[in-house]
């Protein structure tokens, strides 16, 4: 299966929007990721409604919603009705997160769970079966530009290992450069949400990027299943 290559909206040229998401469609980019902070969750502010309109108006390619926010629910009523593919909520935000699940899904929007690095396995399980991705943040949630925490990759290798299990894509976010694209890939990561460590601002065509990444991420699943196979 093809691997799924997520830019972060958060990290392009917004002064040139419109030939940003033109260049990243031309270089067929699977999903465009979209990081939306309140200030209080996270210690910082980022997309809001008027520049998931401006995306959404440049491109029929997915889009999701990453929610770093308090009352996730009130955010989820005013991105909805501007066609969401998926959306993420961290459960600790949500007072009531099994019901917040279960609206996103009744609005036809695919429920996903963001887990932090300061939250475990054992706190989310319950919730694998309800949703349809996880996104694992392998930096601390609010900034681009952060370094890769090592310690999230026991917690990425066993939500790799549950997923067949439980039926969810496993995504990563956080620090994803090519190199740790290779590492995830081999545990059983469906896509990666890509940002500076390996997209933006280097100087290259994303039409060239895009397909690197792809293809180092489906080697590298692909010799774990072959060698799973022996």
């Amino acid at each position: 299966m093809s691997a799924i290559i997520a830019p972060s909206l958060m990290c392009a040229d917004f002064t040139d929007i419109k030939g940003e998401v033109a260049k990243l469609d031309a270089a067929k980019v699977d999903i465009f990721h979209m990081d939306v902070m309140d200030g209080h969750y996270v210690r910082n502010v980022a997309l809001g409604v008027e520049d998931y309109k401006a995306v959404r108006s440049l491109t029929s390619t997915p889009m999701d919603i990453h929610l770093m926010v308090e009352n996730p629910d009130a955010y989820i009523e005013m991105f909805a009705p501007l066609g969401p593919n998926i959306v993420y909520v961290h459960p600790d935000t949500a007072p009531n997160i099994v019901q917040t699940i279960k609206h996103l899904r009744d609005l036809g929007i695919a429920p996903g769970i963001a887990i932090d690095p300061s939250l475990f396995i054992s706190q989310v399980k319950d919730l694998l079966p309800l949703v349809d991705y996880v996104l694992v943040m392998t930096v601390n949630p609010g900034f681009a530009g952060q370094a890769f925490l090592d310690y999230t990759v026991p917690k990425v290798t066993e939500l790799g290992q549950l997923k067949e299990q439980f039926n969810y894509k496993l995504l990563v976010d956080g620090a994803i450069s090519p190199a740790r694209i290779q590492q995830l890939a081999a545990v059983g990561v469906d896509g990666f949400i890509v940002g500076t460590s390996s997209l933006f601002g280097k100087g290259r065509a994303y039409t060239d990027i895009v397909p690197e990444l792809r293809t180092i991420a489906e080697q590298a699943a692909n010799e774990h299943l072959l060698a799973g196979a022996r």
